[in-house]
């Protein structure tokens, strides 16, 4: 006899445990929320008077169709065992890319600055390559807690199928292209490959690869080109190819240790381009000053410690390879997009996590958080 709904439906939502989430990462995270939404709404007050009459478009909008839904998926995810996801990893991962074969189809790809990232689903516009990095990171958590530590380190069993399925993952978004969204995923799957036991030699393998992949889509586009002879020398076209990281830059250093204050940012006057996405940063460098920055990037580092430390106390290889995967997201993500802020790196596009304007990118960010939450609640006692 089958079971009842209500009772398949328990067991849906049962988390496993009566163990309580890891407080100090829930205090951190929804510390970080409640200050992206602050500066989003400072940073974005200009740009989006400009477009809408109104200073508080995008930050009504952030918080109406990413924030508030996404609070209901993160709450959701973090009541559900997180074993249950294995149950769908494959139909999570073809409905990931298949959206991503959509973004280059007419009339439901929608391209905006040369990129085509983004595709129509009735009155909403999604991202689907923000889906890709949940979606790939738990079909990743569960071939790997599958296969074994022997299993993974055979080239035939282990290394070729996980470069054949990072590959075609990755190539799909290079053709939108995103690199910048290409090299966050490529540096989920390559961590989660790494803890799972892999050999030195295919780790190595990789990464020249990986290596030589950027450098040919660096010389294979134009624009590519000149941004990464920008970040090597910030100072030979500041009208041109160097406006954005100059601005970046100027912003930055103006913002001195205290900063000039809040809302009194002078760059988001149409001068700094993208400040509600990945020049946020500096918008918060410039308004806040060298200590809040600071606190800042040091919240990203405490996220990425707690997160850690569920991984390690995760009951399982599958909730470890889960915890680990949403971290190196997290993590990777936000220090890429400082990084490029501050000219470490070259300019990549990526948002920073929970503080730049975008709905798909918090829709999936809180389910991730949700699922780390339910790890942390079926965690070992070693916090």
């Amino acid at each position: 006899m089958s079971r009842a709904p209500s009772s398949r439906l328990f067991r849906l939502f049962r988390s496993g445990h009566t163990e309580k989430p890891d407080y100090l990462f829930v205090g951190a995270f929804f510390m970080l929320l409640f200050i992206g939404v602050v500066m989003l709404s400072s940073a974005s007050a200009v740009l989006s008077y400009q477009k809408f009459g109104t200073p508080y478009y995008y930050v009504i909008h952030q918080i109406l169709y990413g924030l508030m839904p996404g609070l209901g998926l993160l709450f959701v995810a973090s009541r559900i065992d997180y074993h249950v996801w294995r149950r769908f990893v494959v139909p999570l991962l073809m409905v990931s890319i298949g959206l991503l074969v959509l973004v280059f189809l007419p009339g439901i790809g929608y391209e905006y600055g040369g990129a085509r990232r983004w595709v129509h689903l009735g009155p909403l516009l999604f991202q689907p390559s923000e889906l890709v990095k949940l979606s790939f990171l738990l079909y990743l958590a569960t071939w790997l807690s599958s296969k074994g530590a022997k299993n993974i380190q055979n080239f035939s069993y282990g290394f070729l199928p996980f470069a054949v399925m990072t590959g075609a993952i990755t190539l799909l978004i290079i053709l939108q292209p995103d690199v910048g969204t290409m090299g966050v995923i490529a540096s989920i799957a390559f961590t989660m490959y790494f803890i799972g036991g892999a050999a030195l030699p295919h780790l190595a393998i990789a990464a020249t690869a990986g290596i030589a992949l950027i450098l040919v889509l660096i010389r294979s586009a134009e624009y590519r080109f000149k941004r990464f002879m920008t970040f090597l020398h910030p100072e030979l076209d500041p009208l041109g190819i160097g406006y954005h990281i100059n601005q970046a830059l100027l912003a930055i250093g103006s913002g001195g240790i205290f900063g000039r204050g809040f809302g009194h940012s002078r760059q988001k006057f149409a001068y700094l381009p993208e400040v509600t996405g990945d020049s946020i940063f500096a918008v918060v460098a410039e308004e806040t000053g060298f200590v809040f920055a600071v606190f800042l990037i040091a919240l990203f580092v405490f996220l990425a410690v707690r997160g850690l430390r569920i991984a390690r106390s995760a009951p399982d290889e599958f909730g470890t390879f889960i915890a680990v995967g949403i971290v190196a997201w997290i993590t990777f993500q936000s220090f890429i997009n400082i990084a490029a802020m501050l000219s470490l790196v070259p300019l990549t596009g990526i948002p920073l996590p929970f503080v730049s304007y975008g709905g798909s990118a918090m829709l999936v960010s809180l389910t991730a958080v949700g699922i780390l939450i339910n790890i942390s609640r079926q965690g070992r006692k070693e916090r």
